[in-house]
């Protein structure tokens, strides 16, 4: 089993060796059709796991990108949502929990043939769909790629903006943690707190077969993931704030949306359709957003419970990754508390999931305080975007190095760069190869 202290018997001495390595990972969690995030830990298709993977695949083979992403829309639903999780059947059932049997997506009329988890995960693949595509255009076209991609694209942004706009705000809520990426964060734990957690005997957890105890979430926190699940399934995944004990509108999220929406209209210009309907959507999603989610005062994106309408003032990376939007009117102001002492940008690395000055800071438990290579790939893109190609290369530079050090890890001490969580994780080594060949 993978301890949370434990490093690569021989650290990559060059970035060639890096590559090399970063290949290996890739190499190693395909399966045909996809790529698992970790053999062990997470042995199926994760959603937007997928979504970096083809970031970084689309340096090494476009079609295989491509095929990567295929295959996640694959499992649409008909309703238009995309599943966080598409179950291998070659897979044991008892491999990872909550699996098949206990989403039962097979008795819902809208889901795919294919077993899938029944919740979503951040909409990242609009942006991931536009640069593999750029990354071999005559490959995807001559594939089709696009043309067939788009149309699923439209379906599942208007999943979000219609069926997950739970309060009428414009802005789409998460009806479960796992559905905001940042699974176990301190953001969550007000919302859920009015959750009744499911007795830890009534499930038998497997991350802790592969990950030590003290990075994972608690029993408790698992039990409440449990029993939202639970009901969302019991209800026929209806979207309600009746049904979801649960809901937040999380500006990830949303930033992730209108980032996608602004990469849907380049889509559309390319296929020769209207692209206005998507800026339109771009710009109305990142007004509200900011209108909505954004606090001046602490110059800082929060999310908002549905249940309450109140902001959840947790200082989570969460809130920095609206960087993302191309136009955001808050960009410079996200950057200055970035590079301030909550999150330490300048020496940081990966970019904390938590504030650092925070009493609970824990630099080991997931989403509680370690770095995640995604969420600082997100605002590293986000820093080129806005004009700071020294900081972000400053950070690339960095992310690269902790990598080179500690080996492919799910997430790192943002201060010491130890590793935590699984080793061998498809996104980590996916993101290093696009931040290795970044122009």
């Amino acid at each position: 089993m993978t301890t949370c202290t434990e490093r690569p018997e021989v650290a990559h001495r060059t970035i060639e060796d890096l590559d090399r390595a970063a290949r290996r990972v890739l190499a190693t969690n395909w399966r045909q059709h996809a790529t698992v995030p970790a053999a062990r830990l997470y042995p199926h298709q994760w959603s937007w796991d997928s979504a970096f993977v083809a970031i970084g695949l689309r340096h090494l083979s476009p079609a295989r990108a491509q095929r990567e992403l295929e295959s996640l829309f694959g499992a649409q639903w008909r309703d238009g949502r995309v599943p966080h999780i598409v179950f291998d059947p070659h897979v044991p059932a008892d491999a990872y929990f909550p699996g098949p049997s206990f989403w039962r997506s097979g008795a819902v009329p809208e889901a795919p043939a294919v077993p899938t988890s029944g919740i979503v995960q951040p909409p990242a693949h609009a942006l991931a769909v536009w640069l593999t595509y750029r990354a071999d255009p005559a490959t995807a076209r001559a594939r089709g790629f696009l043309s067939r991609l788009y149309p699923r694209l439209v379906e599942w942004h208007r999943y979000l903006m219609t069926r997950r706009d739970l309060t009428g705000s414009g802005l789409m809520s998460v009806v479960h943690p796992w559905e905001s990426g940042l699974d176990n964060s301190p953001a969550w734990d007000t919302p859920l707190s009015r959750v009744t957690p499911v007795p830890a005997g009534e499930f038998t957890r497997r991350d802790l077969d592969h990950a030590a105890a003290a990075d994972r979430p608690t029993d408790t926190d698992y039990g409440r993931y449990v029993r939202l699940a639970r009901d969302y399934r019991d209800a026929g995944y209806a979207d309600s704030l009746r049904v979801h004990g649960f809901a937040v509108e999380d500006p990830l999220c949303n930033a992730l949306l209108a980032a996608g929406e602004d990469a849907l209209a380049s889509m559309a210009v390319e296929l020769g359709r209207d692209p206005r309907p998507h800026r339109s959507a771009a710009a109305r999603l990142t007004g509200t957003l900011t209108a909505t989610l954004y606090d001046p005062a602490a110059g800082m994106f929060f999310a908002r419970d549905a249940h309450t309408g109140k902001l959840i003032r947790s200082y989570s990376v969460g809130g920095l990754v609206p960087l993302v939007v191309p136009g955001l009117p808050v960009a410079a102001e996200l950057i200055r508390t970035a590079l301030g002492d909550r999150f330490r940008l300048r020496d940081a690395c990966p970019l904390p999931s938590y504030d650092l000055t925070a009493g609970d800071h824990d630099p080991g438990r997931y989403w509680r305080g370690p770095g995640w290579i995604n969420t600082s790939w997100l605002f590293w893109h986000g820093l080129r975007l806005h004009g700071e190609p020294s900081l972000a290369e400053d950070l690339r530079q960095r992310l690269l190095d902790r990598v080179r050090d500690a080996g492919f890890r799910e997430y790192l001490d943002p201060l010491t760069g130890a590793g935590h969580g699984t080793d061998g994780f498809s996104w980590t080594a996916a993101l290093i190869l696009d931040l290795i060949r970044a122009p």
